[in-house]
């Protein structure tokens, strides 16, 4: 299991699976120099996977993580969570932020300032969302959070994986519905941090859509 960008395990401990399943948590890694995509998904594979022909569950970019580790060694199934699975569903504005090179003005050092934008966060809500990003949002190491959306912007699958269930929220501002194709499954006010919130919904529907055998 894959968490998102700079997220950590963490946001799937409120998942539960039938006892048929062994489940293992990957985390990121520190990517190197310059370092190509098929490179850090070697290493995180070599370093993390220990079984034959697993099922991979990817959030967000972690979903993209889990379609290049499918390219790499042999998976049962892929499940594809609050992502996208070819560049064709990205929307407009990550063809503009390539285009222009946006990304390279990414404010990611100020993810740094979590502890500053919880004192000065004006509502009750944005103060619970900032607790919520210290728990689970861990990687805040500059060099990787450039390096990610970088590798997200630039990512040229072009074509679906073999094996996927792909599952999309209906209020995901990152990567709307409306872009992502067929074959999906919509989870109803599903936003793109769904795996924390609406637990209950995967807790009820995920196991039916994991392979038994």
């Amino acid at each position: 299991m894959m968490p998102g960008m700079a997220a950590s395990p963490k946001i799937f401990e409120l998942l539960r699976f039938p006892d048929i399943y062994e489940l293992h948590y990957m985390h990121w890694i520190l990517p190197e120099q310059n370092e190509s995509l098929p490179s850090y998904v070697s290493r995180l594979n070599s370093l993390q996977i220990k079984h034959r022909n697993p099922i991979l569950l990817g959030v967000s970019f972690g979903g993209i993580i889990v379609q290049e580790i499918a390219k790499q060694i042999s998976v049962r199934q892929l499940i594809l969570i609050s992502t996208v699975k070819n560049r064709n569903e990205f929307s407009p504005f990550f063809d503009k932020a390539l285009r222009y090179k946006l990304y390279k003005l990414f404010p990611s050092r100020i993810m740094k300032q979590v502890n500053l934008l919880e004192k000065i966060a004006f509502t009750k809500n944005l103060r619970k969302k900032m607790r919520l990003y210290k728990m689970y949002m861990t990687m805040h190491q500059p060099r990787y959070l450039n390096w990610a959306i970088e590798q997200i912007l630039q990512w040229e699958q072009e074509k679906n994986p073999d094996n996927f269930v792909h599952i999309v929220g209906e209020n995901d501002r990152v990567f709307p519905p409306q872009y992502i194709q067929m074959p999906k499954i919509i989870v109803p006010k599903g936003r793109h941090d769904m795996i924390l919130f609406k637990a209950s919904w995967f807790n009820k529907n995920l196991p039916d859509l994991l392979v038994k055998d």
